[in-house]
């Protein structure tokens, strides 16, 4: 069974390849995990965050966005001291703020998924690279989405963290060609979401 190169390090690694990255997400709880993810994953390796995964779960409250929101300096502090995540502080910071933002983007687009997959009217972008080295780490879709969320308030969205999350999300198909999940992935997303996004919520 032949899969992208990049996910082989590890059985975690592997499951994750397999069963996750790239799947096209619409659910705004799993969204805000992602985002949360990846922003914490900025400057380390996601192997790192993966590791963390079960303990970030717990730490924020299953992402319930609400709560995430709501935390205050005594939550701040908690999770500074939580050895299971990284201690951060910026990158704490942010994710709260970021909760808060995410809040105000459901208010005004239903949810944050009709914003997140407006960018391509709802559809993935499906690449076709051959090697792992024609993946580029960033794009100007990439690029556009980072502008506007950082207009709108959000922190720790680089265009490459961007684009990261894009492609976890499954906005971006970045799979290689010759991987078993390039072509399943497309087809499931052609059998459950042909009419448009009708299974968004």
């Amino acid at each position: 069974m032949k899969r992208c190169p990049w996910c082989k390090s590890s059985q975690q690694y592997i499951e994750y390849h397999d069963n996750e990255w790239g799947v096209p997400v619409f659910k705004d709880r799993k969204l805000f995990e992602f985002l949360t993810l990846e922003t914490a994953q900025a400057g380390l390796s996601w192997s790192t965050i993966l590791k963390r995964r079960e303990n970030y779960r717990k730490a924020y409250e299953n992402y319930d966005i609400e709560k995430v929101a709501s935390f205050d300096t005594d939550k701040k502090e908690k999770l500074l001291n939580n050895e299971g995540i990284i201690r951060y502080k910026l990158k704490i910071d942010a994710s709260i703020n970021n909760a808060k933002q995410f809040l105000k983007i459901q208010s005004e687009y239903g949810s944050f998924a009709n914003y997140l997959w407006s960018f391509t009217d709802f559809e993935p972008v499906v690449n076709e690279w051959k090697e792992i080295s024609e993946v580029p780490a960033e794009s100007k879709l990439s690029e556009t989405i980072a502008a506007d969320l950082k207009k709108k308030g959000f922190k720790f969205v680089g265009s490459v963290t961007i684009y990261a999350y894009l492609q976890a999300v499954g906005v971006i198909n970045d799979h290689l060609t010759d991987c078993f999940r390039y072509q399943e992935i497309i087809n499931n997303y052609e059998d459950k979401f042909s009419n448009k996004f009708k299974d968004k919520q």
